[in-house]
């Protein structure tokens, strides 16, 4: 008798493991949701003075609770090729006709890029409109992060020291700060593991300063001795805004129920 205990305890733990499995079609599932993103993005406040349209590819980590609510925390990585006003910034190091000499006596090869990252955690809520099931719908988040962004030199072969390595920081205007962030879009999650998706447009304004105790570009001229000097560390404050299209694509974790089969 003692024996048959154990299998008896088995098929009790898995008569209730059966009862909790959940059906995405007919119910509404709490679920883990890793998600892989990407975003195309416009600028907009101060940050359009320096850099055009960029994208964004991120990971999230999603909880979708049985009421619909998410919770998310997410990292993005941002990148762009659209630099403004570039001459303006590495005006010390280049010629009139706007190239740099490297240590051999030619013209630099170089080239600029928007890079940056950010950093959020997120709360919304998932509206059964439109909605084939009730995981999907109408979906609408906001949350707090952090982002940073900086113009990335990059000089090939490092031929020329006065845009590479330390001496690069003092041109790349590294700013980083607080931001808000709002999204409204459609959330689908569906039987399927592999067809389940977000798609919207979203929203960041970001609360910003220089990360940099110097920026080489900032000189203020000495008019008595006809000389430049450092104009020291810039200490505004910047709104920077960032607006546009984001898509998801959702691995969703939870036990499903299995297929119901008739038999007559």
């Amino acid at each position: 008798m003692l024996k048959k205990a154990p299998v008896f305890i088995v098929l009790f733990f898995l008569s209730l493991l059966l009862r909790a499995q959940l059906n995405a079609n007919d119910t509404v599932i709490r679920a883990f949701i890793p998600a892989f993103t990407y975003a195309f993005q416009f600028p907009g406040g101060d940050v359009s003075d320096r850099y055009g349209f960029n994208s964004t590819i991120g990971f999230a980590t999603m909880y979708k609770s049985s009421k619909n609510l998410i919770l998310s925390l997410d990292a993005n990585f941002i990148f762009g090729n659209k630099i403004n006003n570039a001459d303006s910034i590495l005006w010390m190091v280049e010629t009139r006709s706007g190239h740099i000499i490297d240590g051999n006596g030619t013209y630099a090869l170089y080239a600029l890029y928007e890079r940056g990252y950010s950093i959020n955690f997120r709360i919304g809520k998932v509206l059964n409109v439109l909605s084939p099931n009730p995981n999907s719908g109408l979906m609408v988040m906001g949350g707090v992060g952090f982002l940073v962004h900086r113009m990335k030199i990059d000089n090939q072969h490092r031929t020329a020291p006065q845009i590479s390595d330390d001496y690069a920081k003092g041109y790349d205007r590294l700013t980083g700060g607080v931001t808000f962030n709002e999204f409204i879009g459609y959330f689908f999650m569906g039987k399927s593991r592999v067809a389940n998706f977000f798609a919207g447009f979203e929203f960041y304004q970001a609360f910003t300063k220089s990360l940099r105790d110097r920026d080489c570009d900032r000189m203020v001229y000495d008019q008595a001795n006809g000389t430049y000097t450092p104009a020291g560390p810039d200490k505004s404050n910047y709104l920077d805004l960032f607006y546009g299209f984001k898509i998801g694509w959702m691995i969703p974790v939870y036990s499903r129920a299995p297929d119901k089969y008739y038999y007559y």
